[in-house]
């Protein structure tokens, strides 16, 4: 069911954020383990990938793309 990391990882190690930074940052409903799945490579659905890359481009003032975060 893991599809392995995810870039996701390496941009929150760059920026140096944590899961929580990024649900405090979102305006919407994401969770922690939301963030945890993501990393892992957890297969989530297109709303949850928006909602956390949402965050992630809030959370570190950059303008990443699905394709930046996530490989699947």
């Amino acid at each position: 069911m893991n599809l392995g990391p995810q870039p996701i990882e390496d941009i929150l190690k760059k920026h140096n954020l944590k899961a929580h930074d990024l649900v405090a940052a979102s305006n919407e409903q994401i969770t922690h383990k939301m963030v945890a799945r993501a990393c892992k490579g957890r297969r989530l659905s297109r709303n949850v990938q928006l909602k956390i890359l949402r965050a992630l481009n809030r959370a570190s003032a950059q303008n990443y793309t699905l394709s930046d975060v996530f490989t699947y």
